[in-house]
């Protein structure tokens, strides 16, 4: 029996109550929808009686029903959102694009459309599409440090952790090793163009890691936030590395890669991948600027080269400048 008293118009008075689950029905959107809800009865005479906050369960109740039958994001994920993401509900909002105030609404219990809702479970789930989202508008909120902050939250979620003796940390310390300025955009494509052309020469791929088509091409999503706070700027080189640990085939596809892609700026790098069938393949429909976690097929990769060494008539690494000055000088 519960001990908040509430008025009981037959009783006339204020009385203690009981409560009962019920089946019930109700309408949204002039569709009917059954639920299981509660009642309040009045402990004195049995008559129904209206509490306000049972009301308001059964009106959640109703709503949550309504959502899982439209597929629509829950309240409750909604309202973890910004806590997962450290990141306030207007913010968020401008970080979407959408009005100032439409999260808020939605939080606090308004139902989202269904293109709305999509677009917050995306985000629930997915941490690395949100990571995305919040690098490609930071400029929508009005402050860094909402961005930071949230930045900071994110990459605790990913929480990155590549073996520093796998083979693509190895060709990593190779490659800074060896580029007088390489940029965390620039060593995305230059293992991109490794795994490709050492497949073509060798039909075996150098790295099980699987890389994703982001907005500004390839990308190995760990390594990305391995050295992303380099931004646009060079990667400290290492001091010394010894390239005994490759053999001459795997070395002589690095140094091609080197001499004839690595001259190249890393937006120049992306144009190239943006005009080549893995990426455009993975990313199909998506416009251009659609943040994307799509893997890249690794067959993808491998046919697409296959076919460039035979369009170029490669006969040793070294012609893998032939295919890096016809792109460059591509309109």
């Amino acid at each position: 029996m519960n001990t908040k008293k509430v008025f009981c118009e037959k009783c006339r008075n204020d009385v203690d109550y009981v409560v009962a689950t019920t089946p019930m029905t109700g309408s949204i959107r002039e569709k009917e929808y059954s639920y299981i809800g509660k009642e309040a009865h009045c402990a004195e005479c049995g008559s129904h009686i209206y509490v306000a906050e049972i009301s308001d369960a059964n009106l959640r109740a109703l709503y949550d029903v309504y959502r899982q039958n439209n597929g629509i994001i829950a309240l409750d994920q909604i309202r973890e959102i910004p806590v997962k993401y450290a990141i306030g509900k207007r913010p968020l909002s401008l970080l979407l694009g959408w009005g100032e105030q439409t999260f808020s609404r939605y939080y606090d219990g308004d139902m989202p459309t269904k293109q709305y809702s999509d677009i917050l479970v995306r985000i629930y789930n997915e941490p690395l599409f949100y990571s995305e989202l919040l690098e490609s508008n930071k400029r929508q909120l009005k402050s860094a440090l909402a961005y930071e902050k949230s930045r900071r939250a994110v990459d605790a979620l990913l929480s990155p952790d590549v073996p520093t003796n796998s083979k693509i940390s190895l060709v990593i310390q190779y490659l800074l090793n060896q580029c007088e300025d390489i940029t965390p955009l620039a060593l995305q494509k230059a293992l991109y163009y490794i795994q490709g052309f050492y497949y073509a020469f060798y039909q075996a791929f150098l790295f099980t890691e699987d890389c994703q088509a982001w907005v500004h091409g390839p990308v190995y999503k760990d390594i990305y936030f391995r050295y992303k706070d380099y931004r646009f700027d060079p990667i400290e080189k290492p001091e010394d590395f010894d390239s005994n640990v490759f053999s001459s085939g795997e070395k002589a596809i690095y140094d091609s890669v080197i001499d004839n892609l690595c001259c190249y700026s890393g937006k120049v790098l992306e144009r190239f991948t943006h005009n080549e069938a893995p990426w455009l393949t993975t990313r199909g429909d998506l416009p251009i600027t659609a943040p994307s976690d799509r893997i890249i097929d690794k067959e993808l990769i491998g046919n697409y080269f296959s076919t460039v060494k035979a369009k170029y008539n490669m006969l040793s690494p070294d012609d893998i400048r032939e295919y890096a000055q016809a792109m460059f000088f591509r309109k």
